[in-house]
């Protein structure tokens, strides 16, 4: 039976799939609409999206401000510390994070909802990430957290991350408040 597990932050859910492995392989669903409705991920899904990576980059802390994703992260290859940040203005946990080792090992998933920025780090020598999204990639909507912003406090696994221009120049999520979702009880 697949375990749906609430973290910290109400609405990020840890997905451990059942995984069946004998002398073959491996096999797994990773995505039934019904039980994953059931277990809190509500979708619909729109696009599936494909990252790789080497060790030491670190992708984020990502978010659409309108046009908002909820997203299903999951390892294919090697392993990233995912990472799931409540910037919802008026949320009780505003400003809160959660992390998560994922890996083509355990196979768990995380589901990160809309209003929450996203990030992950690469701590194997290299990893594939995949990833369903609740909403169409919008560049016009795209918006970012620098990573190690000192008000969050994020504890990644690595000190010197492989980062793009782009989220090197990201700033911190209170010079970001005009910029940031709202916390919709």
């Amino acid at each position: 039976m697949v375990r749906f597990s609430e973290t910290a932050l109400k609405g990020v859910i840890l997905v451990e799939p059942d995984i069946f492995e004998d002398a073959r392989g491996v096999f797994l669903e990773t995505y039934h609409e019904r039980k994953y409705r059931d277990g809190g991920i509500p979708g619909p899904f729109v696009q599936d999206n494909y990252s790789y990576s080497v060790h030491g980059t670190l992708r984020g802390l990502h978010y659409q401000l309108n046009h908002a994703q909820g997203k299903l992260v999951a390892v294919v290859e090697g392993a990233i510390f995912d990472v799931a940040v409540d910037i919802r203005r008026g949320s009780p946990t505003f400003g809160q994070w959660v992390g998560v080792e994922l890996s083509a090992e355990t196979r768990r998933q995380l589901y990160v909802p809309p209003g929450f920025a996203h990030g992950f780090c690469v701590t194997s020598d290299t990893a594939a990430v995949t990833y369903k999204v609740t909403n169409f990639y919008s560049p016009q909507e795209e918006r970012g957290i620098i990573w190690n912003d000192p008000g969050i406090g994020i504890r990644w696994p690595i000190a010197q991350p492989l980062l793009s221009a782009k989220d090197q120049a990201y700033k911190t999520v209170a010079e970001m408040s005009d910029q940031l979702p709202v916390y919709v009880g």
